[in-house]
C-alpha cells in the first residue's frame, strides 16, 4: 500500500490531502491530514504508519511560527477534534482535558468559576498538547515558570501504541522529556494541570516608558519581585543612546475585595473587546490597513507614534484591563499577520533568543545593531524575564529573551536566513538558547551547542527506545536532527 494512503478503515479518523502552513506563512508542506476522534484512533494511525514505514507529524492549531507542525515527507495528525474538558475541581482549580482543548477554551471554562491558567502564551489559540510539546511560557515566566511547571500529569500514546501515564514521580524521565520534546516521543492524549485562583477578571496595569534597552531591563528587574506579569515592547529602529527604547507593561492580579464587582468582571462578556473601532470600522479589516504600512518607512513611523504615545500614557495612573485583553491583545486583531503579505514567499519569521542575565544587555544591543546595519530591522521586539526549569530540552534560563519579528519576502529571504545564522552564532557564543516553537533558521550544529551533549544524548536515547522506526517526524525534526531523523525505510 502507498505511504500516502494509511489504511485506517472507514471508521477511522477523517482525512484529507491539503497544504499545511506554518503560522508565520514562510513555510508550508502538502500532507495527508488525519483527524482522530479518540485515543484508539490515534493508536491506530501510529500502528498503520509503523507497519507501512510512513512518518507522522503532530499538529494542533498550527501556531508555531516555523516548521514544528509540518511534515512534508508524510502525514499530519491533527488533534483538534479531541477537545473535551474532562474534569474541573472548583476547590483546587485542577483541570483534566483532552489534547485538542485550546488555551482559549481552557480560560473560558475556568474564569467564570474564579480561576485562570497559571501560564498562557501571547495567543489563546494553541492547544494544550501543543503548548506542552513546546513548553510555552508567558509574561510571568520569571515568577511561575513554563506551562510544564503547571502540568501535574499526562497520558502519552507512544509510537508502539502503548499509553503511558507520566508525572514527576511516575515515568519521571519521560515526563521531563516529552514536555518540550516537540512531539517526537509520543502523542499527548490527556493532560491534568493546575490553575490559579483569581478574585477578579481584571488586572491592574501600569505602563512605563524606557529610553533605551538598559533602562528597560532595569525597570523590569526592579519590579519582578512584586509584579505578576512583566513584558517589554521594543522599538528596533532607533540606534545610539535610544537603541532598544520601548514600553514596559507591568500587571498584577487584584486581591480579594479590590474589585467592587467581581461577579461582573469574571463574566466572559467582560473579557470581550469590541469587534470594531469607534463602532464603525471592523477589526477584521485592520490587517488591510496595516499592510499599507508594512515596510520599513511605515513601521518606523508606527513605532515612533506608539513610543511617544506610550510615554504620554505612562504619565497617568495605573488602569484596569481584562485578563484576556492584557494576555492576548493581538488575538483581537483578526489575521494581523496577513499584513506581512499573503502571496507565495511572503510572511514573517521570529528569532527569539534567550540570554543569561549578565550577557543579555550587550548581546541584545548587538543583535539590534547588526539588524540595522544589514537593513533587516525587526518590525516588532518583545522582551521577557525568565527563570530555569527542569525539562530536558529547555530554552529556560536565568535571564532574558528578546523576540524579533522579521518580514519575509522572496527578494530578501536568502539574506534574512544568512542574517539569522549570524544572530544565532552571536547568541550561542554568549551561552544563549533558542525556542523551537518560533524557529525556522537554526542548523543541526546550533542544536548541539544549545542543549549540550548530555541532554541531547538522553533525549535521542529515549527517541530510539520509544520510536525505533522514527514514526514521529516533522520538518523541524529532519532539519535539526538529520542523522537521527530517518525512518527505518529511509524516508
Amino acid at each position: 500500500m502507498s505511504r500516502s494512503t494509511i489504511a485506517i478503515g472507514r471508521r477511522g479518523p477523517a482525512r484529507s490531502y491539503e497544504l499545511v502552513e506554518a503560522w508565520g506563512m514562510a513555510a508550508g508542506a502538502c500532507s495527508r491530514v488525519l483527524r482522530p476522534r479518540s485515543v484508539a484512533e490515534i493508536a491506530g494511525v501510529l500502528e498503520a504508519a509503523r507497519r507501512e514505514g510512513a512518518s507522522v507529524g503532530l499538529r494542533g492549531t498550527g501556531n508555531s511560527y516555523g516548521d514544528a507542525s509540518l511534515n512534508g515527507a508524510g502525514h499530519v495528525l491533527d488533534l483538534r477534534r479531541l477537545n473535551r474538558i474532562l474534569a474541573f475541581d472548583r476547590e483546587t482549580g485542577v483541570v483534566e482535558a483532552e489534547p485538542g482543548v485550546t488555551i482559549g477554551e481552557l480560560w473560558k471554562h475556568v474564569l467564570p468559576r474564579g480561576w485562570w491558567p497559571r501560564v498562557v502564551p501571547g495567543t489563546m489559540f494553541p492547544t494544550l498538547a501543543g503548548a506542552a510539546a513546546m513548553n510555552v511560557h508567558g509574561k510571568n515566566n520569571y515568577a511561575v515558570g513554563t506551562i510544564g511547571d503547571a502540568i501535574l500529569d499526562f497520558d502519552l500514546v507512544l509510537p508502539g501504541g502503548e499509553v503511558r501515564t507520566c508525572s514527576r514521580t511516575e515515568n519521571s524521565a519521560l515526563f521531563h522529556a516529552a514536555i518540550g520534546g516537540f512531539g517526537m516521543l509520543g502523542v499527548f492524549s490527556r493532560l491534568r494541570l493546575a490553575t490559579k485562583r483569581v478574585h477578579s477578571g481584571d488586572l491592574e496595569v501600569r505602563a512605563i516608558a524606557s529610553r533605551n534597552l538598559r533602562e528597560m531591563l532595569e525597570v523590569m528587574e526592579s519590579r519582578r519581585s512584586t509584579a505578576d506579569y512583566l513584558v517589554g515592547w521594543v522599538d528596533c529602529f532607533p540606534g545610539g543612546d535610544a537603541s532598544g527604547r520601548g514600553l514596559v507593561h507591568e500587571a498584577r492580579h487584584l486581591a480579594r475585595g479590590e474589585d467592587p464587582d467581581p461577579a461582573e468582571t469574571l463574566r466572559l462578556s467582560h473579557q470581550d473587546l469590541p469587534r470594531s473601532i469607534l463602532g464603525v470600522f471592523p477589526k477584521s479589516e485592520v490587517w488591510r490597513v496595516l499592510r499599507r504600512f508594512n515596510r520599513d518607512l511605515g513601521m518606523r513611523a508606527i513605532n515612533a507614534v506608539k513610543y511617544w504615545a506610550g510615554r504620554f500614557a505612562a504619565l497617568g495612573e495605573p488602569f484596569r484591563q481584562p485578563l484576556a485583553a492584557f494576555s492576548f491583545l493581538l488575538d483581537y486583531v483578526p489575521n494581523w499577520k496577513w499584513s506581512y503579505g499573503r502571496a507565495e514567499g511572503h510572511g514573517l519569521i521570529q528569532v527569539q533568543s534567550f540570554l543569561p542575565a549578565a550577557a543579555a544587555h550587550d548581546v541584545f544591543l548587538e543583535l539590534l545593531a547588526r539588524s540595522r546595519r544589514a537593513d533587516l530591522v525587526p518590525y516588532l521586539g518583545v522582551m521577557k524575564r525568565h527563570r530555569p526549569d527542569p525539562f530536558l530540552l529547555t530554552h529556560g534560563l536565568d535571564g532574558w529573551s528578546l523576540a524579533l519579528d522579521f518580514k519575509v519576502t522572496p527578494a530578501r529571504r536568502a539574506a534574512l536566513w544568512r542574517h539569522g545564522a549570524e544572530l544565532t552564532r552571536i547568541v550561542l557564543d554568549a551561552g544563549g538558547r533558542f525556542y523551537l516553537a518560533k524557529d525556522l533558521v537554526l542548523a543541526p550544529a546550533d542544536v548541539r551547542r544549545m542543549y549540550g551533549p548530555d541532554a541531547l544524548a538522553r533525549f535521542l536515547s529515549l527517541k530510539r527506545e520509544l520510536d525505533p522506526g522514527s514514526v514521529l517526524q516533522t520538518d523541524l525534526w529532519r532539519r535539526l536532527f538529520p542523522a537521527a531523523g530517518q525512518s527505518s525505510t529511509g524516508e
